[in-house]
């Protein structure tokens, strides 16, 4: 039997519930879900990659068959290293969408057909959530104890030296 292969790979900048929302579907739908962190070097991260992989191996230490990575470069070089064929990504809207699309397709155009893109709706009551907005939140003291889970909130108030409701 063909073992399935997935991998969902972000910034994760910070995780959030919409992303362990995605994560424990795609979970269910594979038996195998690599969640890898992308080392964009186009972007000023809040985290490091290493802290953003042990927020992610954290908030996931009870999916046996989620294994958390983090690579450089085109996410169809990683999943040909692993034997993936499929790369899950999450939407929150159709301009999620348009984006995602257009993705979907070089990566199985430059893949040779080889890998595809599955795309999970977020579930209604994250649909609003993004990484950045949950740093904006807790930039201000504001609180993001409904966007993500307790101790990675600790370690946003941390970086921004602040605390709920101030």
């Amino acid at each position: 039997m063909k073992i399935q292969r997935a991998v969902y790979p972000g910034s994760f900048d910070p995780v959030t519930f919409g992303h362990l929302d995605i994560i424990k579907r795609a979970s269910e739908a594979f038996d195998e879900l690599y969640v890898c962190v992308l080392n964009n070097k186009e972007k000023t991260p809040l985290f490091s990659v290493d802290t953003r992989v042990k927020m992610l191996k954290e908030a996931t230490k009870d999916i046996p068959n989620v294994k958390i990575d983090s690579f450089s470069g085109l996410t169809i070089n990683y999943a040909r290293d692993k034997e993936i064929n499929i790369i899950v990504r999450g939407l929150r809207a159709i301009t999620d969408f348009e984006y995602e699309l257009q993705i979907a397709q070089t990566n199985r155009k430059f893949s040779n057909g080889t890998i595809d893109t599955v795309f999970l709706t977020t579930s209604l009551e994250y649909a609003y959530l993004s990484s950045s907005t949950v740093k904006e939140i807790a930039s201000f003291g504001g609180d993001i104890s409904e966007c993500v889970p307790p101790y990675v909130a600790k370690q946003i108030y941390e970086k921004f030296n602040a605390s709920k409701g101030e």
